[in-house]
């Protein structure tokens, strides 16, 4: 691949709903472009995108996937993103790094929950979009339906820049309403044809829109369109790529990604209407040591820098780390800084990733993207750059797990194996996590979903060799008294020689602090030297309570009176003493099981808010309150037992058809219903 400058490049995300078709869209670009001579299949797992062996199994994409082609002296970066919600870190990160972005859809489906959150996400950075309708050869297609669905939905800033040329088996290609001009395909190559007559009327009534937003883009050309005058093509072109940088333009363009029907025309707006880093100019960070704010030039003349949007660990070639370059250039054997780590690392082999495939380059330039093999340091989110003028670019706020579960190895002795794993995985994949909860002794594995777990796990096994079984994550309950006690804990022991003794007489009542010891001797009935023992024999007895065997909190014990031996007593007899005295005392001042209870934030339509209110109601769940957020959409905020949303993940997105999310923390331990907790002591007493 020949190098290209930064006004040749354009880096473009493929986004939507999962099974809209990214993937073979992507597949007939590398066919048109003449890099691949025939057309990969998801079905027959021989995409040069999905080249994973879970997705080869599962038939859907798992990670972004870059994908270098050339067309019209251009570089196009594209990414080929996966649709499925359980892997939105990964859509985040490509449109971290993407310029503009095609949302693909469905034209059977229409606009699905994944059209709706693409098209926020980028909403939200502002970024030149495109609307790709795929699949237009299928029966029962209606555009015009298609059409008025998306401008209800996102506005009438969405435009049709083609319209379709025949329907279901005999869609054959598109009118170019832009250029007024007819393609036809044939599956391998696209020809220019005279817009059909029968054609005109709907033709020219979709331009008179285009006109429309044309003129908008400028007071010049308001004018003239005003005036009555025609616009030359220059001026067509020109208003239109105003509009589409400015966001108030988003062209509509369709196809057929399996037939490649469409995709000339598409690779061509990308080349004429999507922005190159140039129209970007600039990058905005923060100066890594005087931490103000700095502006790096996408241009080749400024000092290095870069962002690390991607990380690949592989157990045989090692981690390759995906970055876009943001100024200056980056070549082979050169030393760069990273700031976040704040170590000097040196470049080895650079190279473009196309799909698993490496191909070695000497240099790129800012605003392309490349690929480093085996750096030491870098992460996914770290700023690389030159050390005389470090900078920090802002990283990717990835959504937080919400389904945890615990993984336990099949075979003994593969807990070594297991961390070291999940650790490499934790790197490739900033969206998951891995928790050692040291009260349960469970590793603990949170992702975006059931899915997102599963592949997890797999990847485990594969990449890695040990194979792990999920369980369900323990709760980490706690006890406590309700009630007092006064009781004494006599320790007497004589069997020949020194015998032992210690006697306590000990006050138990609730507390608001976790654990308060206090004394009360009065004529050294307990000697001074023996009251730390008595204090740390019952701190000791707090880790297993006498209900289920859980640590024990908020309670008082006042030691006021008891009695020892000249010879016999010793600190141990007296802890053991206190250790009697406690399980004496917790039994008698009505013991009762704590749960953990968590703060939830769920956003969702407000639509969904009777079905999530009521749900959570079932989940012994309290709603505090709510807040409209604007667009349709409202935040609930409840507390519920943490027992109660374990699959909290999966049975909201269910309920909201993947519209709603939510974020949970730990907020206090609350007393647990006897009924519920009665189940608990009992299965404790069963498992010992």
């Amino acid at each position: 691949m020949k190098e290209y400058q930064s006004d040749k490049i354009r880096n473009v995300a493929l986004v939507g709903h999962g099974g809209c078709g990214k993937t073979i869209l992507t597949e007939s670009m590398l066919f048109t472009t003449k890099v691949t001579n025939r057309l990969g299949k998801v079905e027959d797992g021989n995409t040069v995108s999905d080249f994973d062996k879970e997705e080869i199994a599962r038939k859907i994409s798992i990670g972004t996937s870059l994908i270098p082609i050339e067309w019209k002296d251009c570089k196009y970066n594209i990414l080929d993103t996966p649709g499925y919600f359980d892997f939105i870190g990964e859509v985040q990160s490509a449109l971290r790094v993407a310029d503009g972005a095609v949302i693909v859809m469905d034209a059977s489906s229409g606009i699905e929950v994944g059209t709706e959150k693409v098209w926020k996400y980028t909403v939200d950075r502002k970024m030149p979009k495109f609307i790709f309708i795929n699949k237009m050869d299928k029966e029962n297609i209606n555009f015009d339906k298609l059409l008025n669905d998306l401008r209800e939905k996102f506005g009438k800033g969405v435009a049709p820049f083609a319209i379709p040329l025949g329907d279901a088996n005999n869609f054959k290609g598109i009118v170019n309403v832009v250029d007024m001009v007819a393609r036809v395909y044939d599956g391998k190559d696209c020809t220019d044809q005279p817009v059909p007559e029968d054609m005109m009327d709907s033709v020219s009534s979709v331009r008179e829109m285009l006109m429309e937003s044309v003129a908008e883009s400028d007071e010049v050309l308001m004018e003239k369109y005003f005036g009555g005058e025609e616009f030359t093509t220059e001026e067509i072109h020109e208003g239109l790529r105003k509009g589409v940088l400015g966001g108030e333009i988003v062209p509509v363009l369709l196809g057929s990604g399996v037939n490649n029907i469409g995709i000339h025309t598409l690779m061509n707006m990308i080349s004429d209407y999507m922005p190159s880093p140039k129209d970007i100019k600039v990058v905005e960070g923060i100066h890594a040591r005087e931490n103000k704010p700095v502006q790096k030039n996408i241009d080749e003349s400024d000092p290095f820098s870069a962002y690390v949007f991607k990380t690949i660990v592989d157990p045989y070639v090692g981690k390759i780390s995906l970055l876009k370059i943001c100024s200056g250039k980056l070549t082979s054997d050169m030393e760069i800084y990273n700031p976040e780590k704040d170590e000097i690392e040196k470049v080895g082999n650079l190279f473009l990733l196309r799909g698993k495939n490496q191909i070695n380059v000497s240099k790129v330039v800012a605003g392309d993207i490349a690929a480093i093999a085996k750096l030491q340091y870098a992460s996914t989110g770290d700023t690389l750059c030159d050390k005389n003028h470090p900078v920090k670019f802002d990283k990717v706020a990835f959504a937080e797990p919400t389904l945890f579960m615990a993984v336990e190895p099949k075979a003994k002795g593969d807990e070594e194996k297991i961390g070291l794993g999940l650790n490499r995985l934790t790197e490739e994949d900033p969206t998951f996590m891995v928790v050692r909860n040291a009260e349960t002794k469970q590793t603990l594995i949170g992702g975006q979903g059931d899915m997102h777990i599963n592949v997890i796990t797999n990847k485990l096994k594969h990449k890695f060799g040990v194979d792990v079984q999920l369980a369900e994550q323990r709760i980490p309950y706690r006890e406590t008294i309700k009630g007092k006690a006064d009781v004494q804990g006599k320790h007497k022991k004589q069997s020949g020689g020194h015998g032992q003794y210690g006697d306590v007489k000990i006050r138990f009542e609730p507390a608001e602090e976790e654990f308060v010891f206090t004394e009360e001797i009065f004529g050294g009935s307990v000697p001074r030297q023996y009251i730390p023992a008595v204090e740390k024999g019952l701190r000791e007895c707090l880790e297993s309570g006498v209900l289920a065997g859980y640590p024990v909190v908020n309670v008082k014990a006042t030691l006021y009176d008891g009695s020892y031996h000249d010879v016999d007593s010793s600190e141990m007899a007296f802890k053991i003493a206190a250790s009697i005295a406690f399980k004496k005392g917790m039994e008698m001042a009505k013991p009762v099981l704590l749960e953990p209870v968590m703060k939830v934030e769920i956003v969702a339509p407000e639509d969904y808010m009777g079905d999530i209110m009521g749900d959570m109601n079932k989940r012994r769940g309290r709603i505090l309150g709510m807040e409209p957020l604007g667009d349709g959409t409202q935040k609930v905020i409840a507390e519920a037992p943490q027992a109660e949303l374990f699959k909290y993940a999966t049975d909201l997105r269910s309920m909201t058809q993947a519209r709603g999310s939510f974020t949970m923390r730990f907020e206090r331990y609350d007393e647990m219903p006897q009924h519920l907790s009665q189940k608990i002591i009992d299965g404790a007493k069963s498992d010992k």
